[in-house]
């Protein structure tokens, strides 16, 4: 078996990489050439924590992958991320396993990547003022994902600690993102100036108000991924013209703003768009005009976790990295 570690894949697939490899599975799957299980999910209330179980497999080229991550918000104050998890990766013509991958960052790639590919589809062509609303782990790719597809000339960062968002912007300098980043201190403002809004929060209450959004906006939320979680409110839910979703009987389980929307009447997942995998393959229309607010809404699905493994995996086996282990 092929270990790789975080590091080591961080320096052999990038972004570019990751967008392609999450076209292809979105393909995959609307061709019914993809087995994605519903994931579990533990909760762990006296730590604010969860543990997911991801499995799921590529009918086609014959390779499975379970995912298991822990997400726990409290750990940078111990000194440890906040995310952590690995990716077992096996080939299904005979049932080896081939390698164990660190997730931590393939999470953060393939929601990226996500973000990026809707993106693509559904905010204005020349959309180039991007808001970032919580500037944490999840927060980086996202800003990457959508730099890879638009011509960003501000980046306006908010988050409830304002030190926070500093370094945020310091680390983007630093990895060589030229584009020149401001700190707001009042969400309003932020949202107000954006073409495009990042939301990365694990927050159980609206991050924003829907009433501050401008026509034309297009809105990446991909924080809260449980029921009780509820990053944006109704009314931003009842501006959208179009709500795509990552995976849809994911988000039935697990988007709560969607879903306590439907509860008190306000929306119906009847109404979503479709989802990320309709337009990329053009069963689906994007974008029709500059006024419309659009949304992408992501959970995640395990099959977007086996697209990043089985592409950083080739990528190691090409460039001769990573760890053999006997197990």
């Amino acid at each position: 078996m092929l270990v790789v570690n975080e590091q080591q894949i961080m320096h052999t697939y990038n972004m570019k990489e990751a967008i392609k490899d999450i076209e292809d599975v979105l393909k995959a799957k609307v061709a019914d050439k993809i087995a994605n299980p519903h994931r579990t999910v533990i909760e762990f209330p006296q730590h604010e924590a969860s543990a997911l179980y991801m499995p799921s497999a590529d009918l086609v080229e014959e390779v499975t992958a379970v995912k298991v991550v822990t997400i726990y918000p409290n750990n940078p104050s111990n000194g440890k991320p906040t995310t952590q998890g690995v990716v077992l990766l096996s080939d299904a013509q005979n049932g080896e396993h081939v390698a164990m991958l660190n997730a931590s960052y393939l999470t953060r790639l393939r929601t990226g990547a996500l973000s990026a590919i809707a993106t693509n589809y559904l905010a204005r062509k020349n959309a180039n003022v991007l808001t970032i609303i919580g500037t944490g782990a999840m927060a980086f790719e996202q800003a990457l994902g959508v730099l890879a597809v638009r011509n960003i000339k501000r980046i306006i960062l908010f988050n409830r600690t304002a030190e926070k968002a500093r370094r945020f912007g310091e680390k983007l300098r630093d990895f060589g993102v030229k584009v020149p980043f401001e700190i707001v201190e009042d969400v309003s403002v932020a949202v107000r100036q954006a073409h495009i809004i990042c939301c990365a929060t694990r927050s159980n209450e609206p991050v924003f108000n829907g009433v501050d959004l401008q026509p034309g906006t297009h809105i990446n939320g991909v924080g809260s991924y449980l029921p009780h979680m509820l990053e944006m409110d109704v009314t931003t839910i009842k501006r959208a013209s179009k709500i795509v979703v990552d995976d849809l009987a994911g988000v039935k389980d697990e988007a709560g703003e969607l879903m306590h929307a439907e509860k008190i009447g306000e929306w119906s997942f009847n109404d979503a768009h479709g989802e990320l995998g309709q337009l990329v393959v053009k069963d689906i229309i994007g974008r029709e005009n500059e006024a419309e607010i659009t949304i992408f809404k992501s959970v995640g699905a395990a099959y977007f976790d086996l697209a990043v493994a089985k592409g950083a995996y080739v990528k190691a086996k090409e460039q001769n990295i990573g760890t053999h282990i006997e197990v």
